[in-house]
């Protein structure tokens, strides 16, 4: 079964930095969409940027000019860089993968498979 394994959350200031990593286990294919989603208590999963396996990435205009999103294809993980956080960052974030058809896309509903989920969390 298709697992998905996060990492690289904690508790910074506002303004710091944190790297997120989500690595793709148990998977035959070669394509792939790898997307990163945040929730806070009381509010709906957002999406925060997605990447394909040619390295197309698409991102929320909440985090543009802060996130960035890389693939290590060879070790099919996914990075989420997050630069100059804000406190509006704290959240859950998830790590979703679909394939091996799949659209680079911040829509939560393409995506049929879940990481565990680390948390951030960015004090003002």
């Amino acid at each position: 079964e298709v697992q998905l394994v996060t990492s690289g959350g904690g508790s910074v200031q506002s303004g710091g930095s944190l790297r997120l990593s989500c690595r793709l286990s148990k998977y035959i294919y070669d394509t792939y969409c790898l997307g990163w989603f945040r929730q806070v208590p009381g509010k709906e999963r957002e999406g925060v940027a997605a990447i394909d396996s040619a390295g197309l990435p698409v991102y929320a205009d909440s985090v543009k000019g802060r996130f960035s999103i890389s693939l290590d294809n060879a070790e099919k993980t996914v990075f989420l860089e997050m630069t100059n956080l804000k406190p509006e960052d704290t959240a859950m974030y998830y790590c979703a993968a679909e394939g091996p058809i799949c659209v680079v896309t911040i829509w939560e509903d393409h995506y049929n498979f879940w990481g565990q989920g680390t948390r951030v969390t960015v004090s003002s």
